[in-house]
């Protein structure tokens, strides 16, 4: 196949789903370039793979660049855009250049509020584990491979969509997943009717051989079901799914059920990771490798052997009788979902949760929500508020939060003006067999990474006496 080999320069190239396309791109033989603020293990690999970063936003990184891809993120504003607009150099989305890649090959698309990275790795994983050899962009990193973008010689793609900016409906896959639909990206959106619009569009995409792969244990989801007019399947834990998880149960930290298709049994799965989100995740993956032709227990061995993803319910290890876990949840739903999924696992441990809250527009639209989610943790310790370049909306941050989820009966409430204050804080409230999860989108994750370090120089001490 023909490919002329453009020159593709990025901006934000250090953002996971920036980088993973810039990495494939790489690895088909393009020259990639781009600029963020920040250096990072990301910036390092791509710098690793040949591809040239720039550690500022300047016109005159642009130079001899073919095309320029922004994402959502990126101001009109920022003078690359600008530079490249007044040079007549194209400014696309990133949604647009991975649509243009997955023209190459027949793509699995996996959009929803929430579960999607777990789902397209799931996907990526049965597909691999079925000999399929697929090309993968997702929106984390493969534990099993270290990265979020993989080059493969197969005939299939599978990539996560991003909704956020309603770019995802630049797609036309041959296979859809929508795992859920929920109130989120309100600073996009004007309400939940514009979201479902907007998923019913990107399932009515679909080619005339085409599949939707849908949850039906998600209401909004179930309402749409009536108005597809493509061939679809459902999927979840209610009795009406196509696809259904029977007789779910905790098992030594995994998760155990029986799958039926149609009412007729087909197998059991035992899966690594907990709570129930991840059983119907799983589901959709299976979904997807049936219509693919791969057996049932081709698909079962790579469910129950995968290595998971970054960020995802990581462990990130144990010292001084305390679990350490990192999640990138930061909506609602998926902190009510990641709680459940440690109380699965860990029992009645005591949990206590480090949040930061990620972006103003969404901690003002959710504000009431958020209040309630984190009844199922025994201290909550509040960072102030991620912007991730947003600037500030006068009354929302992160004090208001803590007494709103305070007057919500929550009697564990602790807010810290900073990283260093959340670190001795942590100190005072954290004893033996405790699980310490650290929650958001943004850099909680250090948090996380500092107490478990100082837990583990605190035992080294004690060892040496």
């Amino acid at each position: 196949m023909y490919l002329k080999k453009y020159h593709i320069y990025f901006v934000g190239i250090g953002g996971i789903g920036m980088s993973g396309i810039a990495e494939l791109l790489l690895n088909l033989g393009y020259t990639v370039s781009g600029s963020d603020l920040r250096r990072s293990d990301i910036t390092e690999r791509l710098s690793s793979l040949g591809g040239k970063v720039f550690y500022s936003h300047d016109a005159e990184n642009i130079k001899g660049a073919d095309v320029v891809v922004v994402s959502s993120a990126i101001g009109r504003d920022n003078p690359e855009v600008t530079a490249a607009r007044e040079q007549n150099i194209p400014v696309i989305p990133r949604a647009e250049m991975l649509a243009e890649i997955m023209r190459l090959k027949y793509s699995i698309v996996v959009a929803g509020a929430h579960g999607k990275t777990s789902t397209t790795s799931m996907i990526a994983s049965v597909l691999g584990e079925g000999n399929m050899d697929p090309t993968v962009v997702i929106g984390g990193k493969l534990n099993s491979i270290g990265t979020n973008a993989l080059l493969g010689n197969g005939d299939f793609i599978v990539a996560e969509a991003d909704e956020s900016d309603g770019s995802f409906l630049k797609f036309k896959p041959s296979i859809a997943v929508v795992t859920n639909i929920d109130r989120e990206h309100l600073d996009y959106y004007s309400g939940l009717d514009a979201i479902k619009k907007s998923f019913l569009q990107f399932i009515d995409s679909l080619p005339f051989y085409g599949l939707a792969v849908v949850c039906l244990d998600n209401e909004p989801l179930q309402e749409l079901v009536p108005s597809f007019r493509k061939r679809f399947i459902t999927y979840g834990t209610t009795s009406q799914a196509d696809l259904q998880a029977r007789r779910i149960e905790p098992v030594n930290g995994k998760t155990r059920f029986s799958v039926h298709m149609r009412r007729r049994h087909i197998g059991e799965i035992n899966l690594g990771f907990p709570g129930l989100h991840n059983v119907r995740n799983s589901l959709a993956a299976v979904a997807v490798g049936m219509e693919l032709g791969i057996p049932f227990p081709t698909i079962k061995k790579a469910l129950e052997t995968m290595a998971g993803v970054c960020r995802r319910l990581e462990k990130k290890g144990e010292a001084g009788g305390v679990v350490v876990v990192d999640d990138y949840g930061h909506h609602p739903t998926e902190i009510k979902a990641t709680l459940q999924g440690i109380r699965q696992h860990w029992g009645d441990r005591r949990v206590v949760v480090v949040f930061q809250p990620h972006r103003y527009t969404r901690t003002r639209a959710l504000f009431d929500d958020f209040t309630r989610a984190f009844y199922q943790c025994d201290e909550l310790v509040v960072l102030p508020i991620y912007s991730a370049g947003e600037h500030p909306i006068e009354g929302v941050d992160s004090e208001s939060l803590s007494e709103g989820i305070r007057a919500h009966g929550h009697k564990g409430v602790h807010y810290v003006p900073d990283s260093m204050e959340a670190v001795a804080c942590l100190k005072r409230l954290l004893r033996d067999g405790d699980i310490l999860i650290t929650l958001g989108a943004g850099d909680v994750w250090k948090i996380g990474d500092e107490v478990l370090g100082e837990l583990r120089k605190q035992e080294r001490s004690s060892e040496s006496r």
